[in-house]
């Protein structure tokens, strides 16, 4: 029998009118309603990070269709827009917070955008949103010092579970940026699982540390949705994304042998 593959959708604001820092990741509320609606159409089986890590972890059997809805970094819309789409449809969702972004006492001013606040983000939790953590700066994880990486993950590890009185279990790499010693870090830090980016469908011999997501843009229409959910032409959709990517992994590479470089000769 052939490895379950699961779609794990990205968003991230959900605006009628985002700024330019946020526009071509956002999705109008229009639009992410009429997605939620494809997924219930499609008799698809939404459910949390940590309900697929758990199962995938314990061999538990997946729900039918299984599909995963997440949000990063933590913009207002998704309370506003997107929390009332899911509870019409009774749908779970994962929300990965970048703690200094959100509005209140540990607001570093970072934000691209209106953020949540900590009531807001208690509502979603109360509604059956998961709150996962994804950093605390939203910094490039790989590229910081192991001082610097274990600040940003135990921050947000520890502002979420002031906050909300659970640690949180799952995380999302800002920019879905990691590395081995980052992977290692974040496992030691507590969390279960994390997602990284890839634009393809998730599978239990990625790992619980790099479950690959699909993005869903503003340009995604309605056809190009209906084939990420049902796992078709991913890598077709995909295609300039991937050599993007790897262009800009060669870069990053380059970047840190220069650091450790630099490090060796002080």
């Amino acid at each position: 029998m052939s490895e379950a593959r699961v779609p794990i959708l990205m968003y991230h604001a959900v605006a009628v009118d985002p700024n330019d820092a946020t526009r071509a990741l956002s999705v109008t509320p229009d639009a992410f309603a009429r997605q939620m609606d494809v997924v219930a159409d499609l008799g698809l089986t939404p459910v949390t990070t940590a309900d697929l890590a758990a199962r995938w972890r314990t061999g538990r059997p997946l729900p039918l269709h299984p599909v995963l809805v997440t949000f990063d970094d933590g913009y207002e819309g998704v309370h506003r827009h997107a929390l009332p789409v899911l509870a019409k449809h009774g749908f779970p969702a994962t929300l990965f917070v970048s703690t200094g972004w959100l509005r209140g006492a540990y607001d570093t001013g970072g934000g691209l955008d209106r953020m949540l606040d900590w009531d807001q983000v208690r509502e979603l939790a109360g509604a059956g949103v998961e709150i996962g953590g994804h950093s605390h700066s939203h910094p490039q994880l790989d590229q910081l010092d192991d001082d610097a990486l274990r600040h940003e993950l135990t921050r947000c590890r520890d502002i979420v579970t002031d906050e909300l009185g659970a640690p949180p279990t799952s995380f999302a790499y800002p920019y879905g940026y990691s590395s081995r010693r980052v992977r290692q870090e974040v496992r030691a830090t507590g969390y279960a699982q994390a997602l990284a980016v890839g634009n393809d469908l998730a599978g239990r011999h990625q790992g619980p540390y790099a479950l690959r997501r699909v993005t869903v843009r503003r340009s995604t229409g309605a056809e190009e949705f209906e084939r990420l959910v049902r796992g078709r032409a991913i890598t077709r959709t995909f295609a300039g994304d991937r050599v993007l990517t790897k262009g800009y992994a060669m870069v990053r590479r380059a970047r840190q042998v220069r650091r450790k470089a630099g490090r060796t000769r002080v």
